[in-house]
């Protein structure tokens, strides 16, 4: 039996309140905020730190996280194994997703969906180009937007929260810029459809347009310049938390950030086969973000 105190730490993560998981599952966030606190003296560690605006995971949370997404998801796939449910999900299945996003959050969920779902014939495109999903002949597609697009349904798999960064030896060569409107003094790194950024700041939304150093159709060609000292990225945290985590890159004006009204979504067309149903709740047990 899967660990409830885990399942909850799970729920939380995937919500990315307390206050959003604790209405999910029709509890008070006292007594959410207890039974994760609890948890927590079991383990002998902090698993989330607690700011006024959102959660953070600490490095135990997170090695925590990716520990029992795949096992939760495992139990769920034997269950339905048992029960029958997988013998209706089979036939060809085609997704498509962002390079970087696909790469480092679709792609390692693969292996856990394959084993539970033998019959499935899966193939992946990756391209940080927007691909139309019903004239593209795809059945599943990962979209970092406002929303899911019309006409389609979308299931939010997380808000992708980006933030203005830069690696230490760019900073040291160019200084660190104190109010946005320096940023007209430093080296901009962004994909050709990205700018002008779209920022939450102290006074509310704000757009800067700036002009890039390198043009690329590839967010993973600007964390690699980023990291590399050549510019300040807008990055979501789903792409650099680790690097920020390391020191390899550093928030620069963290009072602004991208709008929090993006978020990452699994789409495909109403009534869809069981097998793209099977991805989707597959996706949404298995991929955390950074709250």
């Amino acid at each position: 039996m899967f660990d409830p105190d885990y399942d909850l730490f799970l729920d939380i993560v995937g919500a990315e309140s307390i206050s959003a998981a604790a209405r999910q599952r029709g509890l008070s966030p006292p007594a959410l905020s207890k039974r994760l606190a609890r948890l927590e003296q079991r383990l002998g560690t902090r698993l989330l730190q607690r700011t006024t605006r959102r959660l953070v995971l600490t490095s135990a949370g997170r090695e925590l996280l990716e520990t029992l997404s795949p096992i939760r998801f495992a139990l769920a796939a034997a269950e339905g194994r048992i029960a029958g449910r997988h013998a209706l999900v089979r036939g060809p299945l085609r997704v498509t997703a962002p390079t970087s996003f696909g790469r480092m959050h679709v792609v390692p969920t693969l292996p856990t969906f394959l084993a539970a779902y033998p019959d499935v014939d899966l193939s992946i495109d990756l391209s940080d180009s927007f691909v139309d999903l019903l004239g593209g002949g795809y059945d599943v597609a990962i979209r970092i937007a406002a929303n899911a697009g019309a006409g389609l349904v979308g299931h939010r798999l997380g808000t992708s929260r980006r933030v203005l960064c830069a690696s230490p030896a760019y900073l040291v060569a160019h200084g660190e810029p104190r109010t946005l409107a320096e940023l007209a003094q430093h080296r901009l790194l962004a994909t050709d459809s990205q700018l002008p950024w779209q920022l939450d700041g102290p006074d509310g939304p704000v757009s800067h347009q700036g002009q890039r150093v390198v043009g690329t159709n590839s967010s993973e060609v600007v964390r690699e310049l980023a990291i590399a000292g050549c510019g300040i990225a807008l990055r979501s945290l789903w792409d650099v938390s680790q690097a920020l985590a390391d020191g390899v890159l550093r928030r620069v004006l963290p009072d602004y950030a991208g709008s929090e009204g993006i978020g990452v979504f699994a789409v495909h067309a109403p009534d869809p086969p069981a097998r793209v149903s099977a991805l989707v709740e597959h996706l949404r047990r298995t991929i955390m973000l950074p709250p």
